[in-house]
């Protein structure tokens, strides 16, 4: 982790992720937690950023910092904002712990004119070989939980990922392959062998034809 505003720490692929946005948009991060992103873009690129999250604690913290972060659900609030309200609409390692997935990636596309999508990769060789060698659900620093204890209800590798953008329309602009610490690994999420060398991945995202408004 690297230092961000105020001393906080900030990781490095939230790093990468506020590299991505230009600076005085306007930015909803969705299950901010305690705000540090938010934070970052605040200090770094002067955005009007607003953050839900779904943990009170989160939220307490991230307005103790003087951050404009609500409670929500992305499964549900998601609905209630209008199309076009935000620049860029940012969902880092919450896609797998939403209860539809689908839905939520193109509420993203709806109301924000780019989405910004990082998880973690279930098709990781490490997780694959934890499965066959094992034969029990991987943890890594990753996916640091026992299954019986994980928030995450829909976990995915990036070809399902890939597979669903197509499905739905999306075109993806950027795409990044990163280890389990979250340093990108010099290809994109896109190259042949990214679902097997990527313990994450993250993706900028804009719509296409088929996603529409």
């Amino acid at each position: 982790m690297n230092p961000g505003p105020a001393g906080r720490p900030i990781r490095v692929d939230l790093e990468l992720i506020a590299d991505l946005v230009a600076p005085g948009s306007r930015v909803l991060d969705i299950g901010c937690e305690d705000g540090t992103l938010l934070d970052y873009l605040y200090q770094f690129k002067q955005v009007d950023g607003r953050g839900i999250e779904l943990s009170m604690d989160g939220v307490q913290a991230a307005v103790a910092h003087g951050l404009s972060v609500i409670q929500g659900d992305a499964d549900t609030d998601l609905a209630d904002y209008p199309a076009g309200a935000f620049d860029y609409v940012i969902l880092s390692q919450t896609l797998q712990a939403t209860r539809n997935p689908r839905r939520v990636l193109e509420n993203l596309l709806r109301i924000g004119r780019t989405a910004i999508v990082s998880f973690p990769n279930f098709g990781y060789w490490r997780a694959r070989l934890q499965l066959l060698a094992g034969g029990h659900m991987p943890t890594n620093p990753v996916l640091p939980h026992a299954w019986y204890e994980t928030p995450n209800i829909h976990l995915c590798t990036i070809r399902d990922f890939v597979a669903l953008c197509d499905d739905l329309g999306i075109v993806i602009d950027q795409s990044f392959v990163l280890d389990d610490r979250g340093r990108p690994r010099g290809m994109p999420a896109t190259h042949r062998l990214a679902n097997l060398l990527g313990a994450q991945a993250l993706f900028l995202l804009t719509r296409g034809d088929k996603a529409g408004r």
